[in-house]
């Protein structure tokens, strides 16, 4: 697998889930070889998505519905692509504006995804770094009264 076989699938979902894709499109991008691993780090209790694993495209399609039925976004953009070839490997910036649908609060934020690929440049695992901390804040309602 090429450098640039990885940075196309990689840059393909990420375009995909940017135009709020529906969670069948994206599983378009995901291994049918392969358990697939949709995990975004943080604890459990701070939000639905955080902290669990979702396993199997099952798994993955309840972790993006998950979202879907959370958080909003707008103007997402991705860059910095780090393509490591030999363990099949892209590691991507992201920005966009996110709300938390029930408080409706918003804040800016900037994440990571690590997304590991099979051999037909599939994924197998999605990581997600986020802020954690203004998702629970904008979920209690209690974004920007914190000091």
């Amino acid at each position: 697998m090429t450098r640039d076989n990885l940075l196309h699938a990689a840059k393909s979902l990420c375009i995909d889930f940017a135009s709020k894709k529906d969670p069948d499109a994206l599983l378009t991008h995901f291994s049918t070889t392969h358990q697939c691993v949709a995990y975004e780090h943080g604890l459990p209790i701070l939000a639905p998505f955080l902290g669990r694993r979702f396993v199997g495209r099952d798994g993955v399609r309840a972790y993006f519905e998950t979202i879907a039925s959370t958080l909003s976004f707008e103007k997402m953009e991705f860059s910095e692509y780090i393509i490591d070839a030999e363990v099949q490997k892209v590691s991507v910036k992201g920005r966009a504006r996110f709300t938390w649908l029930s408080s409706e609060q918003s804040w800016d934020e900037i994440f990571t995804y690590v997304l590991d690929f099979d051999d037909d440049c599939k994924v197998t695992d999605y990581q997600v770094w986020a802020d954690t901390g203004a998702a629970y804040l904008a979920s209690n309602g209690q974004l920007g009264t914190s000091k």
